[in-house]
């Protein structure tokens, strides 16, 4: 059986299965509206139903807390429509022009950039290019058809290999078998499988207002993809950049952003350290990096703000910018959800 979606305000309408997760029917339609895991573990494609009935598939509280569902939210990634629906969701326009492709790639290169951090270079088929938009992501599928999700962290179109930052989790299947201590099982030149791009986050182009990009972690990667996007495409917005880390060693590329500052007039960059030791001698600003957004621009209202990182991380920024003025359509994140994160997911059903 088939049921109607219908989008509002935008009018956008598609057809969903009794079986199918709405987002992926809205996708596979190209209606295209904010996600992100496509797990129930990161909140993105959270939508209200306005008129009709759901069923709520698994999903993190921290996703979609019980007082939400009471209000009609949902989570698309993880719901399946039980009669024609009504909801209202923000219409996404780029990402669907970008046609999402599988192929092999191989590990070019392996660099540690710091302990627990590699940077991962993947070489494409010869004189093949992803398309994509600067923020996406893609979805590496392991040999056992398991995926890890991990976001482009160049610019589109500016090689036939792409980079990929990942930090090791200990007990996790594909970063264990990177990062292993004595003989890792995965190593350059291996083949791997990717399927993208995918995703939603990216640098709405067609706005002249002030942007803050906060990431925290190797939520840097994206954020890289689009300051390198800004210098290619001279896009000179006033840009504030703001990355954490517990310790400075976690803000593994602090060279290339302050070569950015210097280089980008319209650029400026504030590193933040959460926990940093007596002998890391930090100087710079500390605490919670979203908190030092707050600190700086106690307006921002027109403004828009591209937030990356740990998911308590992204929330905590959402709650906090709102109270300065920020309205929620300005507000443009990607969380980064582990596979244990989706594990949790997985506990809490509907």
């Amino acid at each position: 059986m088939s049921f109607t979606v219908t989008i509002v305000p935008g009018g956008a309408r598609f057809l969903v299965d009794d079986d199918e997760p709405i987002l992926e029917a809205a996708l596979r339609q190209g209606v295209v509206i904010p996600y992100g895991c496509r797990n129930g573990a990161c909140g993105s494609c959270k939508s209200l139903v306005v008129e009709g009935e759901i069923e709520q598939g698994a999903h993190s509280p921290r996703a979609l807390s019980r007082d939400e569902r009471s209000r009609g939210m949902a989570l698309l990634c993880c719901a399946r429509a039980r009669s024609d629906l009504s909801v209202q969701a923000r219409l996404v326009s780029g990402p669907g022009q970008m046609p999402v492709r599988k192929m092999p790639c191989r590990i070019s290169t392996i660099v540690r950039a710091a302990p627990d951090v590699a940077v991962v270079r993947l070489q494409l088929p010869a004189g093949e290019r992803l398309q994509y938009l600067a923020g996406q992501y893609v979805e590496l599928i392991l040999r056992d058809g398991t995926r890890r999700s991990y976001s482009m962290a160049c610019a589109p179109g500016s090689a036939e290999q792409i980079e990929l930052h990942v930090r090791h989790l200990p007990g996790g299947r594909f970063t264990d078998a990177l990062f292993g201590a004595s003989q890792p099982s995965l190593k350059e030149r291996d083949i791997l499988r990717l399927e993208g791009p995918m995703g939603t986050f990216f640098l709405r182009e067609d706005f002249s207002c002030p942007i803050v990009l906060l990431a925290s972690g190797t939520g840097f990667a994206p954020i890289k993809a689009i300051v390198e996007h800004m210098q290619a495409a001279g896009i000179e917005r006033q840009t504030t950049l703001y990355w954490g880390g517990r310790r400075p060693r976690d803000l593994y590329a602090n060279e290339l952003c302050e070569r950015w500052a210097s280089e980008m007039p319209h650029l400026r960059y504030v590193p933040v350290v959460s926990d940093a030791l007596a002998e890391d001698a930090w100087r710079g600003r500390t605490g919670f990096v979203h908190r030092a957004v707050v600190e700086d621009f106690p307006d921002l209202s027109g403004h828009q703000v591209y937030a990356c990182g740990a998911p308590a991380m992204v929330q905590a920024a959402r709650r906090d910018f709102a109270c300065c003025g920020l309205p929620d359509g300005d507000f443009y994140a990607d969380a980064f959800t582990t596979a244990a994160d989706l594990a949790a997911a997985e506990t809490i059903v509907g």
